[in-house]
């Protein structure tokens, strides 16, 4: 086949042939017969060729071809006699190639030849309008089995010397003997579709001056969707204005049915192949027949198209139907053919034979039974042969085969004849130019060339192949994997693989675990290495399995392509994941492969035998074929307390019926006997994929590992679920141990999945979850089946276990050395027999429960079902319990939760032996609990008044106020934990170790009690067990208490009264302001620094209140605040003119001033002070509940502090005439201020007020808002003195005492007025930056109209906080501006906007943005309010905009860009996708293609860079003219895509049908770019892609 190349050259120009016929290169014969050397060449395979072998194929002859391959720019065709043409993309109309011009460049406007001279960057322009029209390829025109006419257009040579037919179906040459005169209704014609109309398709006959036109009405076929190009077979059905309008229709019947007629005037010149002719048989020969048809016309019938079975009834003179398969007018030469499946249909033929595809198949006993009289053979017929099949003729429907033994020799003809794993020996074929990126490409025969990659050329790297390797070399490769559709085959040279006698992975199917093979590092991660096989097999090696030693890095110790043994550890073929081990496989010998698995499936029901029993399971093997699995121990019931027991009674040979499979992705098979999780598989209450898992579904499974964070839970086919703490329980689950344990079965919902990483969170939530009906009835049957069991088993194999029979509450004599549970008012003695009743036989301590309680040993009474009874706890186990009814004497069994999933955390909600319930008999006679009644219960216990002694007493019996001996067990810091006589144990809190008055401040009292010591000790309360909180013994709820002890002597002594005091009593015995004795627990600010735990501290009482319960303390001393004192503080926040903003005890706030901070002033007074800083402050005063603060060493330490240099100014009365002070600038106004220590009510008048004006000099223009003119020169002073301030105050005193001199008087003189003039064009420059409100209203008198004026005057309020201030600026301003300023009036509303989104109210912003509305363009001032809403994050608000924009202001093309901006910048892809398809259709056609191009630069810039790619591939591939599209898209693609990308784009874009200074343009950025990025190869490319497209252009314009 012709390759793309060849079909459209790059340049240069080829030589033709000078005549039309092709001389052809004899092949040297290899036949099994002795023959003479006139065979055709083996590349084009005619054997049989009898009237047109290929030496005798003209340019412009017709034939009837079927379609046997269709690619995307060529058609292979079959032709008559074997032949096979080729028919190019560019060969099928002429309307199509305009459209593929127009499109990819293929139709050049020819220049000069003598342009080929010019330089490079002289391209040729490309003709071609741009067309919206679409292009459908070769695959949607053709379709194998179809039958075309077509012409051969010429026969080429290829590089190996082999002739190959080029064919064409344009209607121009097909139909070119045909002309409008001699156009007939009737006449079957072939065309193709032109353009496709409303109404029908103008269909391109080839005929000049004459349109046809097919309606759709008229298409009776599947060609219901007509495209241009599209090959078609019409029929004439009229003919109008003398052949000028022609009118077609589609009927494949009648096309089969219509036979020529001598009236529609065919001749031999213009008789077309395809048509259907009546002929009379002429003459029968050996090798055909010839026919004559219309009258004056002959035709020949090779052999091969005559009917099998009727070939010897043809006769001379006879009548048939025969198509026309080939003419040559030249020649005078008709090809006739007889063959039903052609004559009759007319249109498709099977382009494959029915038994299927066997080219290449080698077959034996094949007999010969007719020699072609141009074969040249001689030899006898019928005898027996071996040949090959090379090819299928689909017009002859006949297999080519061939006899030279080397053909039939060849181990491989086509690709299907590989597999992987085979060693070959193959051919370099183009080693050098591969080498360096891809590999080596290895030729196997002429028809099968595959790729070694460049990993694969050795067992180690290679620095330079191409020396070991060169062209021609015979080697030995295996086959790695072969891909016969796509014709890839691909090999490796590896020594390693190659000699490998370890058995092949071809499938995973292959793998079985325990199998070893050879296989290579293809990718080396940090979790381990990937292994590749053959066929893409490949597994993963974990980190542990890669070495017996510890690799930390597996790169350092791999690397990509290293060949090793690999062993199989699991493999799961549905999956195609396995696990393998190279750890393993060095440790042990190959073993060999493991018998094939079970084929089990998950979920079905198993018998298997115990092999041996492990701690935590049993080994097993699944009957009959003894497949080994395991049994966990914990699947052995759905009861926790029952699987131990199942354990101990199964010995190695018992067989355990109704197991199951719940995973086979491990090693070895996991089996399950829990009933729940067989019943949920069995009913289908069960995901067997993660995909299946849905959101609400409810799974039973088991845990399977419980974290601090949650549990996990697996369920059957190895998911796995997470359920979070917040999930476990509607209770709060602080251990998670203490609630579930590992093997629980549990009920659970699904609540959320994780598509992506393939992850799901269930609930095991009792209210989220619907449980069956009868589900704790049905946990309880089966949980006392499987105790009956165990007892079975074990009273088989000879172990007494008769007890088990009296279960049934039957009566026995038993004597006091049977362990009693219930004896509380029975009165035994020892020897004496009683009759007792079985509560419990526990099977592995060997220990029998039992009660002799008269109202359990009394005679039964009978109960009916549905009857209410108040039951009583008589035992209690960890899964059951055993209970009485009322003084029935029937006793029965219950489960001990309620629930699957229910969480008993305290002993509270437990049952316990002695407490009542609430019962209703379900059955008064269950078989299944062995006669037992079965009942269903609640918590329904009877209240019960507590007596004194109850009441007085704590968990373990002590009572209040009892002296106890003890030991001391451990000692911490704030308690002692003390043994008490009885094993329970106390505590004793650091307050009662030592009493207050013998205390030392500082001590630690806990560290005067040594562990082990012996304590006398007193009970002075108790604690609760669960949350360790304090309980009085008046506590009304007492309960299980921990007790609370004392080791004060005073309160050891007997006669010492103790009285109990709650919690609020001993609240209120604090007062404020007092002192107490205390002890650190916690601290929080400084830990382990200054306050240890367990240390005793003095505090004062702050704060007392018993509601709610707060005891506040303080250390400094101060327990309020009061002026003059000294306290500490937090900073808050630190203002450069406000000072430092503090944080007081007791909820109270201050605020220390910048003058308050040092006694000296410094430059930078807040540097040195942080926020959350603590600090020690004085209080000065305090109004409106705000404290004024200092820092001064002089009043927090006056005694050790220096004399200040700056001292306070507390009022205007300490200051006197002439003193010396500093301060701090607080604002710059026009007139200075000597006030700004002080407070602004003692702040005098301004000087320039009290004193007589004095001037000097001229007077000069007043400027509105500026200093003031009653000031004399004399006043100012040059910039260097004013600066000075850093002199003595000694200096100042003499330089104010001497005596200027005259000169000097008339310098100061000149330099104030320098200074004045400085300071006049300073004030009336524009540009200058004013610093107050009246320098901002002197410039806006001057620039009324300008916004940035007016913004910057909004600003300057805003610093102030001064909001009010600047919504004024702002409305002055929009009344001060101009109409005619539109863009500056919609500045300052903008301000206006911000200011009310920031400071204001969602009413104040809306109605400053109604008013926008109003006086500006309504669409700006939305888009300005849409983008402060998308800075301030206020997403909802901007959206609803936005919405509300692109209705109102559809038209507008910014709007939809500015919202498709918002939507990516807000990550919302789909909705911008869904945007753009509502702008297109809003906006103007002429607007879709820049806001297509728009919204995909947005996505490159905030979205999916491959999405924008996309998009600019459509628009541009519709609109190729835009070269500013094309420019755009290159930028993008250089920023965002990767080179291969960007040089694809290039090549695409150096292809286009563009002008040559645009082609010029992009010539010059495609070099620049690999100038900058490429290599001097990657150069060089650019540089003779140009060449050889002048060269192009060049041949083009010589043809």
């Amino acid at each position: 086949m012709a390759t793309v190349e060849e079909d459209f050259p790059r340049g240069g120009t080829a030589k033709k042939p000078t005549g039309s016929q092709i001389s052809v290169q004899r092949a040297e014969v290899d036949n099994l017969f002795q023959v003479e050397p006139q065979v055709f060449s083996p590349r084009i395979v005619c054997p049989f060729s009898l009237h047109i072998p290929l030496v005798f194929c003209f340019e412009g002859m017709l034939m009837l071809g079927c379609v046997r391959e269709v690619a995307d720019f060529e058609v292979t065709v079959g032709l008559p006699c074997g032949l096979k043409g080729f028919l190019s993309v560019k060969n099928i109309s002429d309307s199509y190639t305009k459209l593929l011009s127009e499109h990819s460049g293929l139709n050049p406007l020819l220049k000069e030849q003598k342009q080929n001279t010019k330089i490079l960057n002289d391209i040729f322009l490309i003709s071609g309008s741009c067309s919206s029209q679409e292009i459908c390829s070769l695959p949607h025109l053709f379709s194998p089995g179809m039958l075309i006419r077509c012409v051969v257009a010429r026969l080429d040579i290829s590089k190996g010397g082999s002739i190959s037919i080029r064919l064409s179906v344009n209607p121009k040459l097909v139909n070119k003997s045909l002309t409008s005169s001699s156009l007939k209704a009737g006449m079957v014609l072939s065309g193709c579709v032109e353009s496709v109309e409303d109404y029908g398709c103008i269909i391109d006959i080839g005929i000049s001056g004459s349109k046809a036109f097919l309606p759709k009405k008229a298409i009776k076929d599947k060609h219901n969707n007509l495209e241009v190009g599209q090959y078609v077979t019409t029929q004439v059905s009229e003919v109008k204005n003398e052949g000028r309008v022609v009118q077609l229709f589609i009927n494949p019947t009648t096309f089969s049915e219509a036979c020529v007629q001598a009236t529609q005037g065919w001749n031999l010149t213009n008789l077309l192949p395809g048509l259907l002719v009546n002929c009379t048989i002429k003459k029968v020969t050996k090798h055909g027949l010839i026919l004559d048809f219309l009258s004056s016309f002959s035709g020949q019938v090779d052999f091969l198209h005559l009917e099998a079975e009727q070939a010897s009834n043809y006769t001379e003179g006879a009548e048939v139907q025969a198509r026309v398969l080939y003419v040559e007018p030249s020649e005078r030469l008709v090809g006739l053919t007889l063959r039903r499946f052609l004559v009759q249909s007319g249109e498709t033929v099977e382009p494959i034979p029915a038994d299927g595809d066997r080219i290449g198949e080698v077959v034996k006993g094949c007999r010969m039974t007719t020699v072609h009289h141009m074969s040249g053979n001689r030899v006898l017929a019928n005898p027996e042969h071996t040949c090959r099949i090379m090819d299928f003729s689909p017009m002859e429907q006949i297999h080519f085969v061939s006899l030279r033994r080397s053909i039939i020799a060849k181990p491989f003809y086509r690709y299907h004849d590989l597999q992987a794993g085979k060693i070959v020996e193959v051919i370099v074929y183009f080693a050098l130019l591969v080498l360096i990126k891809h590999g080596m490409v290895v030729h196997l025969s002429d028809h099968i060339k595959g790729l070694v990659p460049r990993n694969h050329l050795s067992d180690i790297v290679l620095k330079n192949p191409e020396k070991k390797y060169i062209e021609g070399m015979k080697v030995k490769c295996r086959v790695l994997s072969v891909d016969p559709d796509n014709k890839k085959l691909y090999l490796t040279r590896k020594k390693a693989v190659i000699e490998s006698s370890l058995p092949l992975f071809l499938s995973y199917s292959d793998a079985r675990p325990g199998c070893v093979s050879h296989g290579y590092i293809v990718c080396i991660k940090n979790f381990g290495c990937i292994v590749r096989f053959y066929n893409n097999v490949k597994g993963l090696v974990p980190l542990s399995e890669l070495s017996s030693e510890p690799v930390i890095s597996p790169g350092e110790v791999f690397y990509v392509g290293q060949v090793l043994k690999a062993k199989v550890l699991q493999c799961d073929p549905d999956k195609e994941k396995m696990v393998l081990s190279f750890k393993a496989a060095v440790e042990g010998e190959t073993q060999e492969a493991s018998k094939p698995q079970f084929d089990y499936e998950l979920g079905k029901i198993l018998e298997a035998k115990v092999v041996k029993k492990q701690v935590n399971c049993l080994e097993v093997a699944i009957l009959p074929e003894e497949i080994q699995a395991i049994l966990p121990t914990m699947h052995l019931s759905d009861h926790m307390s029952n699987c131990p027991m199942l354990w101990e009674s199964l010995q190695e040979g018992d067989k355990i019926s109704n197991l199951m499979c719940f995973n086979k992705n491990k090693q070895n098979i996991t089996l399950t006997k829990k009933p729940l999780v067989r019943w949920s598989v069995e009913e289908g209450l069960v995901a067997k994929d993660f995909s299946e898992i849905t959101v609400g579904m409810q799974l039973i499974g088991w845990v399977k590992n419980i974290m601090p964070y949650g549990v996990f839970v697996e369920f059957p086919y190895g998911l796995v679920g997470l359920a979070p703490k917040s999930a476990l329980s509607e209770k709060f689950v602080k251990d998670l141990t203490a609630a579930f344990e590992v093997g629980q079965t549990v009920a659970a919902k699904v609540t959320n999945l994780d598509e992506e990483k393939r992850r799901f969170l269930i609930t095991l939530k009792i209210s989220d979850i619907i449980s069956p009906v009868g589900e704790a009835q049905t946990r309880l049957i089966n949980g006392q089946q499987e105790r009956r069991a165990v007892a079975e088993m074990l009273a088989t194999r000879g172990k007494n276990m008769s007890l088990l029979s009296q279960f049934r509450a039957e009566r026995f004599w038993a004597t006091l050395s049977v362990v009693c549970c219930m004896i509380t008012g029975v009165n035994l003695t020892p020897g004496q027999k009683v009759t007792a009743v079985i509560l419990h036989v526990d099977v592995l301590s060997a220990f029998v429960h039992v009660s002799v309680l008269p109202k359990l040993v009394g005679n039964k009474k009978s109960l009916n079902e549905g009857s209410k009874y108040t039951a009583t706890v008589q035992y209690v186990d960890k899964d059951f319990a055993v209970i009485s009814l009322d003084s029935t004497a029937q006793l029965t069994v219950i489960p001990t939760r309620s629930h699957l999933n229910e969480v008993l955390l305290f002993e509270s909600e437990k049952l316990r032996v002695g407490m009542t319930l609430a019962v209703e008999v379900t059955e008064r006679n269950c078989q299944d609990l062995q006669g037992l009644p079965l009942v269903s219960w609640h918590r329904t216990a009877p209240k019960r008044q507590r007596t004194v002694s109850e009441n007085q007493q704590v968990a373990n019996g002590h009572r209040f106020g009892e002296i106890l001996q003890g030991k001391v067990r451990t000692v911490k810091p704030t308690c002692i934990q003390v043994t008490l006589e009885d094993g329970s144990t106390g505590s004793v809190h650091v307050s009662e170790v030592v009493d207050v008055k013998n205390l030392t401040l500082g001590s630690f009292p806990t560290s005067s009690v040594k562990p082990g010591s012996a304590v006398t000790v007193r009970v002075i309360g108790g604690r609760e067990a669960s949350t360790n909180r304090f309980l009085p013994i008046s506590h009304p709820r007492f309960t299980y208490t921990i007790p609370e002890l004392t080791l004060i002597p005073s309160k050891l002594e007997e006669s010492v009264n103790l009285k109990a005091v709650t919690a609020k009593e001993k609240l209120n015995s604090y007062k404020v302001g007092e002192q107490v004795t205390c002890f650190v627990t916690k601290d929080i600010i400084h830990p382990e620094k200054k306050y240890k735990l367990g240390q005793a501290i003095c505090a004062k009482v702050v704060e007392v209140s018993s509601k709610p319960y707060r005891f506040a303390l303080s250390l400094t001393g101060v327990h309020k605040l009061e002026k003059g004192s000294i306290t500490l503080g937090m900073v808050t926040n630190t203002h450069p003119q406000l000072g430092l903003l503090v944080k007081l005890p007791f909820g109270a706030m201050g605020a220390v001033a910048l003058t308050d901070l040092a006694d000296a002033y410094r430059p930078k007074p807040l540097d040195g002070y942080s926020k959350d800083q603590l600090i020690r402050c004085y209080l000065l005063e305090c109004e409106n509940n705000k404290w004024q603060l200092s820092l001064r060493p002089s009043r927090l330490n006056p005694q050790q502090a220096k004399p200040a240099k700056d001292p306070e100014v507390l009022s205007f009365g300490e200051l006197r005439v002439g003193q010396i002070i500093r301060g701090y600038v607080k604002s710059v106004c026009e007139q200075v201020r000597a006030g700004i220590l002080l407070p602004e009510s003692e702040i005098p008048p301004p000087l320039s007020q009290q004193a007589t004006p004095r001037t000097t000099g001229p007077a000069r223009l007043q400027v509105a808002a500026g200093f003031s003119w009653d000031v004399g020169l004399n006043s100012l002073k040059p910039v260097s003195e004013a600066q000075d301030g850093t002199s003595s105050d000694e200096e100042d005193q003499d330089r104010s005492n001497k005596k200027k001199s005259r000169h000097e008087v008339e310098q100061e003189k000149k330099a104030a007025e320098k200074a004045l003039v400085q300071r006049e064009t300073e004030l009336m420059d524009p540009n200058l930056c004013p610093e107050d409100a009246a320098a901002f209203e002197r410039l806006l008198l001057a620039s009324p109209n300008s916004s940035l004026l007016w913004l910057q005057y909004m600003a300057h309020h805003l610093q102030a906080t001064q909001i009010e201030q600047a919504r004024a600026v702002a409305e002055r301003a929009l009344k001060t501006i101009s109409f005619r300023e539109e863009q500056e009036k919609l500045n300052v509303w903008v301000a206006l906007l911000n200011l009310e989104n920031m400071y204001g109210t969602e009413e104040s912003l809306k109605k400053v943005f109604e008013r926008a509305l109003q006086f500006c363009e309504p669409m700006l001032v939305y888009q300005q309010l849409a983008d402060i809403y998308t800075k301030s994050d206020k997403t909802k608000e901007a959206e609803s905009l936005y919405k509300t924009m692109v209705k109102r202001f559809r038209q507008n093309k910014a709007v939809w860009l500015s919202y498709g901006t918002f939507l990516l910048q807000q990550g919302q892809s789909d909705a911008a996708s869904t945007l753009l398809q509502r702008a297109l259709k809003s906006l103007p056609a002429k607007e879709s293609v820049d806001v297509i191009a728009k919204f995909a630069q947005l996505e490159f810039r905030y979205g999916d860079v491959e999405k924008g790619r996309t998009m600019f591939d459509k628009v541009l591939t519709s609109y190729p003219k835009r070269t500013d599209l094309w420019s755009v898209f290159i930028d993008l693609m250089v920023k965002h895509g990767s080179q291969k990308e960007v040089r694809v784009l290039f090549d695409r874009v150096i292809h286009l049908s563009l002008s040559v200074k645009k082609i010029k343009f992009f010539f010059k950025r495609y070099l620049e770019y690999e100038k900058k990025h490429g290599t001097p190869q990657s150069i060089q490319s650019v540089k003779e892609k140009a060449m050889e497209f002048v060269e192009a252009k060049g041949t083009e314009a010589a043809s």
